[in-house]
């Protein structure tokens, strides 16, 4: 074992507080750094694309690329973020109006169930309609209390966006002009020997890419398609649900489920059966068949990972991380299946030796 001279301990001990500070002043735009870097490893090919377009100038390349993904991807989310706070709104008007009354929609549930079923609820005390409005209008309180706290940020939280979204797109820039260099020379500072490096950052970056528009395509077209369906059956609010169903179908197999799952079942109790038939195919048929095919194809394909372990550490990432973790926990899993085969590797040399 290497023994090392105290300069070099001193020296290794200033370079661990270093790196720490520099991350740590980095905290507060964490985000904006993260996302910086998933766009620049994502959209890279076509980084490299439009070098060659630009006669292999960088800079021109950069601003091209930086151009074309806030015209493909910033522009329209702000346009559907702005139809969904509208939309969200007016949902929250009609509730405010009684024009949407959970109540009655309960109640029609509970009297449209068979008696075994009914008994079960009111084992668990889950008939009692007055405690129930009751713990909705305390939940509504602190929904208010809470709105109206955010509220009163409202334009502190959007100069913080602002300025997230210019760090994430300054940073973009430079990640595009000088990221293969960038790229190299943490490739080399990295004290690992070059047979670890190569497969661990490969499977870093097809990880990355496969999860994001892998994911990404598939939140899209089970939120698309799933308010199209709710667009139809004149449900109130097709597009907030059919985001909400975008944003849980990052949790493979059960996410869009969840949101279309329970209109559903309203319908069938509630006596429209053709309504609920026609969705529950749908949602099976269709919505999940994006699922069960494309999320396998562009995901589970690239990553090498199983369907399972794919959605623990989604799950587990979003835990942790809160949407950032949708990219960072699937990273994780496949680094950890990537180390423990090259040390398994390495053993089974060692041992054949």
């Amino acid at each position: 074992m290497k023994q090392y001279t105290l300069p070099q301990t001193s020296f290794l001990l200033l370079l661990g507080l270093i790196t720490l500070a520099f991350f740590w002043i980095l905290v507060p735009y964490s985000g904006a750094v993260f996302w910086g870097m998933v766009f620049a490893i994502v959209f890279a090919p076509l980084h490299y694309r439009l070098l060659n377009m630009t006669g292999n100038r960088p800079t021109a390349a950069a601003l091209t690329g930086l151009l074309l993904i806030v015209l493909m991807v910033i522009l329209p989310v702000t346009l559907i973020t702005i139809s969904l706070v509208d939309q969200a709104a007016s949902v929250y008007d009609m509730i405010n109006s009684g024009q949407i009354d959970f109540g009655a929609m309960f109640r029609q549930v509970v009297h449209a169930l068979p008696s075994w079923a009914v008994s079960l609820l009111e084992r668990f005390e889950l008939t009692n309609i007055a405690a129930l409005q009751a713990k909705l209008t305390a939940g509504a309180a602190q929904i208010s209390q809470s709105a109206a706290k955010y509220a009163i940020s409202f334009g502190s939280k959007t100069m913080d966006f602002l300025v997230s979204l210019t760090v994430m797109l300054y940073l973009l820039f430079f990640l595009f002009r000088d990221g293969t260099t960038m790229a190299a020379r943490i490739r080399r500072a990295v004290p690992l020997s070059e047979r670890y490096k190569a497969p661990l950052f490969e499977n870093f970056i097809t990880v990355i890419r496969a999860t994001v528009k892998g994911n990404v395509l598939v939140a899209m077209a089970q939120g698309a398609l799933g308010g199209l369906a709710f667009w139809f059956l004149d449900v109130p609010g097709p597009l907030l649900w059919a985001v909400v169903m975008a944003f849980l179908s990052l949790l493979p197999a059960i996410g869009a489920a969840i949101v279309w799952g329970p209109v559903a079942v309203y319908f069938l109790v509630t006596g429209s059966i053709w309504q609920g038939v026609g969705l529950t195919v749908y949602g099976v048929a269709v919505i999940g068949l994006v699922d069960n095919l494309l999320r396998p194809l562009l995901v589970g394909k690239d990553t090498k990972m199983p369907d399972y372990l794919v959605l623990l550490s989604t799950i587990g990432g979003m835990a942790l991380f809160g949407l950032n973790g949708f990219v960072i926990g699937p990273v994780i899993a496949a680094l950890f299946l990537a180390c423990w085969e090259l040390f398994a590797r390495e053993n089974e040399f060692h041992v054949e030796g």
